[in-house]
């Protein structure tokens, strides 16, 4: 899955060791430590539904909680994607490099299609 992966640009070489291409930044701060508090609750309830099933609790809370963690981790994607779009498709269009802007907006596009199913 990692080879999939793509960069916005090769600016941060100390991050290619990570990343397989590199980003052409850090994502924000304050979206990071937003998505790592989210997916912090989320990962609290993901627990949380395991214990329901332990505890062979009914079956439309169960799923219930699970359209909540659905929900949850959607609106993580929304934050990732949208830091995504203020640098790297930014950075593409604002590039004036043609072949770029074609990848990052067909990559969009294609995440934006698999996040539907």
């Amino acid at each position: 899955m990692i080879g999939r992966f793509r960069s916005c640009s090769s600016f941060a070489p100390a991050l290619e060791a990570y990343t397989l291409w590199g980003y052409i930044g850090r994502m924000r701060k304050d979206i990071k430590a937003s998505c790592q508090k989210r997916l912090s609750r989320i990962e609290g309830q993901v627990r949380g539904l395991s214990k329901m099933v332990d505890e062979d609790r009914y079956c439309i809370d169960i799923v219930t909680q699970i359209s909540a963690v659905r929900a949850a981790l959607r609106r993580v994607e929304e934050e990732v994607l949208r830091d995504h779009v203020s640098h790297c498709v930014e950075h593409a269009i604002t590039s004036g490099n043609k072949t770029d802007q074609r990848e990052k907006i067909a990559e969009l596009m294609a995440v934006i299609g698999r996040s539907d199913r």
